[in-house]
């Protein structure tokens, strides 16, 4: 079982009349890679912040432990950061960057009443950060300029000063943003190994997604200053609560759609097989598909038939966008469909995700534009066809 670390207990920032936070509630293992995601203005930073000690919540309570530390400062508290910008020392040389905060420190010797403090010992820093530099693969760097590094190796430098001292928690606000593509890539999977290696928690703050899938044990989507889904990545992707979620992870086609019945949706006032169940009957919902759930058959084959209207290259596949009569729908597919071309799609049961409605409804996706001719042009027996399988599904 999981021990609970950090606790964010009904936690409110606020500036006059500025919400930033609205009641956060939140709990973070020990041993956790947690993710904070969300667009910029969504509270993730101030979130980290908070845990820092650099703020304190005008209302709620943050738990360490189980102990409240509001109003513990953040060199008190057994957590270090990584900003965006590492902020090193240019004058000193690897090895003096990584030992600073060491050499500012102080070790307790002793037990009972005959503990005392005194400086870390020079053997004992030389040897924490000659380890440490190890961990973060810069081993033969202790006296290279920091100037002379790229900025991957400083990045690198920085997490090393920031875990030499033993930290329970490590907080990291958009620590690869300054990174190209290639690079951030490469230490996504340095991040992820170190977080294992060393076993202490990782609260990261990203607005990337794929960055979030890619690491995370956990991953906390926020908006508005509330949390919107707290789940694995799988989950997070696959079983998304809201339309913003839908959308802000990954790429997604969210529909309109009526819950007909347990295992029954319809949309484009059709009726397809899906394995959600739990709404009321006739319950207006969003529709989520993924454009890799879709899959392109000739148009005579198709559920829904509509014209290519883009086609873009992706190295590994193609976006196409698809006008199903006024409604645009992105699809990934290795299949080349010239612009122009009438196809058809099929999408099995497992690729239609159902969610209540929320304020985020119709705010993503093409609603406007659906015409009723649709329902003249697709053939009605697709409907027949979908009500008796729902019905045999039922019983």
């Amino acid at each position: 079982m999981p021990k609970e670390l950090i606790q964010l207990r009904d936690c409110v920032m606020q500036y006059g009349d500025d919400v930033i936070l609205d009641h956060i509630n939140l709990y973070i293992n020990d041993k956790e890679f947690l993710t904070l995601l969300g667009p910029s203005g969504c509270g993730k930073t101030t979130t980290l912040r908070i845990i820092g000690g650099f703020l304190s919540p005008t209302s709620g309570d943050v738990l360490f432990d189980g102990t409240r530390i509001n109003d513990v400062p953040p060199y008190k508290r057994m957590v270090n950061t990584v900003f965006q910008r590492y902020a090193l020392f240019p004058h000193l040389n690897v090895f003096e960057n990584v030992a600073f905060g060491l050499r500012m420190g102080e070790t307790v010797i002793g037990e009972g009443n005959a503990r005392y403090k005194k400086k870390i010992p020079e053997s004992e820093i030389q040897k924490r950060v000659l380890e440490m530099l190890e961990v973060v693969n810069l081993k033969g760097f202790e006296k290279r300029s920091i100037t002379a590094l790229s900025g991957g190796q400083q990045q690198r430098v920085a997490i090393a000063r920031a875990l030499v001292n033993r930290p329970k928690v490590l907080l990291l606000d958009e620590p690869l943003g300054a990174l190209d593509m290639r690079l951030r890539k490469d230490m996504q999977i340095e991040l992820k190994r170190i977080q294992q290696e060393m076993e202490i928690t990782f609260i990261y703050v990203t607005h990337d997604q794929e960055e979030a899938l890619a690491m995370s044990d956990t991953v906390v989507v926020m908006d508005g200053g509330k949390i919107q889904q707290i789940g694995t990545p799988e989950d997070i992707y696959n079983e998304p609560k809201n339309a913003f979620v839908a959308d802000f992870i990954g790429e997604s086609n969210i529909i309109d759609g009526i819950m007909r019945a347990d295992g029954v949706v319809e949309i484009f006032n059709r009726k397809f097989q899906c394995l959600d169940k739990g709404f009321g009957k006739d319950e207006p919902v969003d529709v989520v598909i993924r454009p890799e759930d879709i899959d392109i058959v000739a148009e005579d084959q198709g559920q829904l038939k509509g014209t290519v209207t883009s086609v873009t290259f992706k190295g590994v596949h193609y976006d196409t966008i698809v006008d199903f009569y006024g409604f645009k729908w992105l699809i990934q597919t290795t299949d080349f469909c010239p612009e122009g071309s009438r196809i058809g799609i099929k999408i099995d049961p497992d690729g239609f995700h159902v969610m209540k409605k929320s304020k985020y409804s119709g705010m993503f996706g093409d609603y406007s534009s659906y015409s009723e001719e649709y329902d003249e042009i697709n053939d009605p027996t697709l409907l027949d066809q979908a009500e008796e399988e729902g019905t045999d599904d039922e019983e």
